[in-house]
């Protein structure tokens, strides 16, 4: 008889094919986004197609090599050889050197850090170090969430990366900042905690829109795009009109009109618009579904894994990868106000790709390694099916 294990398809596996489902469409879309007018469609391979190509090949070898290393050992050791604080420490350097003269100013933002030909952005490698950091105090055996002093302790580094990140990248403090509310509260902690740390939240982020009034007038223009049109409103408002032509069946891959110096950022935050142009309806289905799968391997490592540190790991990556792709997907769409955030594995980029890999390598191994704890209580089940009396009812009540 075939054992179950040899037919059926495991959970890496249908991780590994969402990642390389998500990495080849964003190759085609990004070269596709990139392409110029040239009096006919030609698909020669343009540079910054070529650049992509390179980086996502080095994500998939950052992705299976991240792999197959054991993920509990990022938990292992004492404090000062704790890889995970030791991340963070790198992630919260980094985030500082880009606010002085090493920083390089991009676009009109200074969120990438140049050191010799490598040049990545800090806030990529912060947001991750936060999951790790999270993953590791709130699946720590003796660490009770629930004292207060605990809490503080979990607030500590996420306020330090997202002050360093806010002042120049809000909606990637702001990405960082809901990862770590739903990963605080899935470790338990009490509410009532919480609620005393939201008003001061809620009152440093409104004077960082305030402080800057190009962050208003997005808020101001989200409610009527058609009132700026050639001003706030305008990226919002090509955006539309990606998803008005692009309609049911799309196009046709390479026929898109808004990327040709229409649509603004057309290889980073708004290639879900070209997708839809180009692929339509069933090239949008298609990416959300890819996304759908990843949360899903995450859910069953969730519900399968005995120890704490695994569980909390896969809960927050697939808390980042969903967040970030929802607001993407909800600025396209125009059901928020625009915010600087790619699309995972999908957009141009070369850091955040390959960083990006990294963090669903972790999720990979967390599907692949089994560890003591788990091995003993699979010894202790029965080798076959065994027959149990039915319960009582008051005692299946209880």
């Amino acid at each position: 008889m075939i054992q179950p294990s040899i037919y059926r398809l495991r959970h890496q596996d249908i991780l590994t094919f969402c990642v390389l489902g998500l990495l080849f469409l964003g190759v085609i879309m990004v070269q596709s986004a990139a392409m110029h007018v040239t009096g006919r469609i030609e698909w020669h391979l343009n540079e910054r197609g070529g650049k992509h190509m390179l980086y996502a090949l080095i994500a998939l070898v950052t992705y299976f090599s991240v792999g197959y290393f054991d993920y509990a050992s990022l938990a292992r050791g004492r404090i000062r050889c704790n890889k995970t604080l030791w991340l963070l420490a790198l992630a919260t350097l980094t985030c500082v050197l880009v606010l002085t003269f090493l920083g390089s100013n991009v676009n009109g933002a200074r969120r990438w850090l140049k050191i010799g030909p490598i040049q990545f952005q800090p806030s990529e490698l912060g947001k991750w170090a936060i999951v790790l950091v999270l993953a590791w105090f709130l699946g720590s055996r003796p660490f009770d969430p629930r004292r207060f002093q605990n809490f503080i302790l979990c607030l500590m580094p996420v306020g330090v990366i997202c002050l360093l990140v806010i002042i120049e990248d809000f909606g990637t403090a702001a990405l960082i900042g809901l990862c770590a509310l739903t990963m605080l509260l899935a470790g338990r902690i009490k509410i009532w905690h919480l609620l005393l740390a939201i008003p001061p939240t809620i009152a440093g982020g409104i004077w960082f829109i305030m402080r800057e009034p190009y962050r208003l007038k997005r808020l101001l223009a989200f409610r009527d795009p058609f009132a700026a049109p050639r001003a706030e409103g305008y990226h919002m408002i090509q955006s539309l009109l990606s998803f008005a032509s692009g309609g049911i069946f799309g196009k046709g891959l390479g026929r898109g009109i808004q990327k040709l110096g229409y649509l603004p950022e057309d290889t980073t935050d708004f290639i879900f618009s070209i997708i839809c142009e180009e692929l339509g309806l069933f090239g949008a289905m298609l990416t959300i579904a890819l996304y759908l799968g990843i949360l899903y391997v995450a859910w069953q490592a969730i519900r399968q894994k005995k120890d704490s540190f695994g569980r909390m790991l896969a809960f927050g990556i697939a808390s980042m990868i969903g967040l970030q792709a929802l607001i993407n997907v909800a600025v396209s769409t125009v059901s928020m106000p625009t915010k600087g955030l790619s699309l995972p594995l999908v957009s141009a980029g070369g850091s955040g790709l390959v960083i990006t890999s990294a963090a669903l390598g972790l999720l990979y191994s967390v599907c692949r390694h089994a560890h003591d704890e788990e091995m003993a209580e699979e010894q202790l089940q029965p080798a076959g099916p065994v027959e149990t009396a039915p319960a009582e009812p008051m005692a299946a009540a209880a």
